[in-house]
C-alpha cells in the first residue's frame, strides 16, 4: 500500500488511519581504510567519530530500522557499538566493494517493512541533520524513487532508494555498483541542491581529511 506521494504506508488495524512505513538508515563502514591507515569509521570529527557523527545526523522521525555494515575492522569497530550491537551487519565479502555493503544491509532488512533506505557511506561524513531531514521530505513529497544531493552540478551522499529498488540493488553488477540503478532510473532522481560541500567529499586518505577539516 502506499501513501499519497507514493511511499509505502502501513494501514493501523484499530483505526483505518494509514502512516507511512519507517525508513532504513544503513552506514556503510566495511572497507579496509587502506590508504587512510586506520579504521575510517573511527576517525575523530568535531569531538566524535565518523561514525557517531552519522548515527547522530541520520536520528530522524522518519528513521524507524538502522544497520551498520562492518566489514574488514568488524571486531574493532563493533567494540565501539555496544549500545547498537542489534544494528550491525557483518559483511564477510566486504572485499568486494561498497555494492556487497548494500546488498547486506537490504538483506537484513526485516521483509517488506520499510519504504527506502538512506544510505550513508562513512567516508562521506561531513553532512548535517538539516541536510538528512531535507532528503527525506523530498522523498516524501516527490514521489520520486531516488533522492540525491547536489552541490554545485556535483551529485554526492548519502542518497535514498525506495523499497522497490531493492531487487535492482541486489542484482547489480558489482563492477558498476548502485550507480547501474541511478542510471538506469535517470527519470526517477530527484536531485536536491544544497550548499554543503560534505556530500562530494570523499575522505579516503591523511591529506584529503587534513583539508577538509582545517
Amino acid at each position: 500500500m502506499t501513501g499519497p506521494s507514493g511511499t509505502a504506508a502501513e494501514e493501523n488495524p484499530i483505526t483505518g488511519a494509514r502512516r507511512p512505513l519507517p525508513l532504513a538508515v544503513a552506514i556503510l563502514a566495511a572497507g579496509e581504510s587502506r590508504r587512510m591507515g586506520t579504521p575510517k569509521a573511527l576517525l575523530p570529527y568535531r569531538g566524535k567519530t565518523f561514525l557517531e557523527h552519522l548515527l547522530e545526523v541520520t536520528r530522524h522521525p522518519r528513521a524507524g530500522v538502522l544497520r551498520i555494515v562492518v566489514g574488514a575492522h568488524a571486531d574493532e569497530i563493533s567494540a565501539r557499538l555496544a549500545n547498537q550491537s542489534e544494528a550491525i551487519v557483518v559483511n564477510r565479502d566486504w572485499q568486494q566493494g561498497q555494492l556487497s555493503s548494500i546488498q547486506a544491509a537490504i538483506r537484513s532488512l526485516p521483509p517488506s517493512a520499510t519504504a527506502g533506505l538512506l544510505l550513508c557511506p562513512v567516508d562521506h561524513p561531513i553532512i548535517s541533520a538539516a541536510l538528512v531531514d531535507q532528503l527525506i521530505r523530498e522523498f516524501d513529497s516527490s514521489g520520486r524513487r531516488i533522492v540525491l544531493p547536489v552541490y554545485r552540478g556535483r551529485r554526492g551522499h548519502p542518497l535514498i532508494f525506495h523499497a522497490t529498488l531493492y531487487d535492482e540493488l541486489l542484482d547489480a553488477s558489482p563492477e558498476v555498483g548502485a550507480r547501474q540503478v541511478v542510471w538506469a532510473h535517470a527519470t526517477e532522481v530527484s536531485e536536491l541542491a544544497t550548499e554543503e560541500e560534505g556530500v562530494t567529499l570523499n575522505l579516503n586518505d591523511p591529506e584529503t581529511l587534513r583539508n577538509a577539516t582545517k
